[in-house]
C-alpha cells in the first residue's frame, strides 16, 4: 500500500475524530510509579509523549510536567511535578527490552533528561520512519491521518499541565497522543517499505510544488504592489 505523501489541511479537518479508548492511569507518587513501571518492562513495545505546561510570556518556561506512556490498552500518566522519585522511570527508558516509540522523540528525551538521571535506549522515532513509507508529513495528526484516514484532536495542547488535578479532556488527549504514536509504529511495520527511487521522485515532486506555490505567492504580490501604484497614480490625477 502506497500512501499519500502529504495531507490537505481541508482533507484532514474533514476526517472523524478518533481517541484512545483503554484505561487511563495517572500516576501522582514514587510508589505508584514503581508499580506501573514493573507493569510497563514485560511490554515489548511502548508509547511515549510528554506535556510541558505553556508560557505566554517571553522569557518564560517550565521543565516538563507530564510522561504518557501508553500500551495500546492501557496508558499511565506520570505527574513529573508531584512524584518525588523519579528514578523508576530512568529504569524504563534504559530497559533494552522495552522499544520506546514517539514522535520527536529527541526533544521528549531531552525535557526529561533535564528531571531524570538516565541514559535512554531503545526509543525509536516515528519522523524518522515515515519518509521510507512515502509519508512526508512531520505531525502526529498529519501522519495519523495519512496511515489511518483519522484524526486526533490537538484542542488541549495548551492547557495547563501543572494544575493539581487534570481533567478528563486533558487525560484523553494526553493518552491518546502516546497510544497514536504506538499504533503508527505498529502499523508502519507492517507496510513495505518504498524504494529509494520511489522516494526521491516523491521529494522531487514536492520541491517542484513548493517552486510553484513560492512563484504564485510573489506573483500575488507583485500584482498587488502594481494595483497599489495605480491607484496612487489615479489619486494624484
Amino acid at each position: 500500500m502506497h500512501f499519500p505523501a502529504k495531507i490537505d489541511k481541508n482533507v484532514l479537518n474533514d476526517l472523524q475524530t478518533v481517541v484512545f479508548e483503554g484505561k487511563i492511569e495517572e500516576i501522582c507518587t514514587t510508589e505508584q510509579a514503581q508499580v506501573a513501571i514493573q507493569q510497563l518492562n514485560t511490554y515489548a513495545e511502548v508509547g511515549i509523549d510528554t506535556e510541558t505546561r505553556p508560557s505566554f510570556k517571553k522569557g518564560t518556561s517550565y521543565p516538563v510536567s507530564l510522561l504518557q506512556v501508553s500500551t495500546l490498552t492501557v496508558c499511565y500518566l506520570f505527574r513529573l511535578n508531584q512524584i518525588k522519585d523519579l528514578t523508576p522511570i530512568g529504569e524504563l527508558f534504559e530497559n533494552k527490552n522495552v522499544k520506546k516509540i514517539g514522535l520527536s522523540l529527541n526533544d521528549d528525551l531531552h525535557a526529561l533528561t533535564q528531571r531524570i538521571r538516565m541514559k535512554p535506549k531503545e526509543c525509536f522515532d516515528i519522523q524518522n520512519m515515515v519518509k521510507d513509507y512515502g509519508i512526508f508529513e512531520l505531525s502526529l495528526q498529519k501522519i495519523f491521518a495519512i496511515v489511518f484516514n483519522r484524526k486526533i484532536s490537538k484542542a488541549q495542547r495548551l492547557s495547563n499541565w501543572e494544575q493539581k488535578e487534570l481533567t478528563n479532556a486533558q487525560q484523553l488527549y494526553a493518552a491518546t497522543d502516546a497510544w497514536a504514536t504506538l499504533l503508527l509504529y505498529a502499523q508502519l511495520k507492517r507496510e513495505k517499505k518504498i524504494s529509494q527511487k520511489e522516494k526521491q521522485t516523491i521529494e522531487a515532486e514536492l520541491a517542484k510544488q513548493e517552486q510553484e506555490r513560492l512563484a504564485r505567492i510573489l506573483e500575488q504580490k507583485e500584482l498587488r504592489k502594481l494595483e497599489l501604484e495605480k491607484n496612487k497614480h489615479d489619486e494624484s490625477i
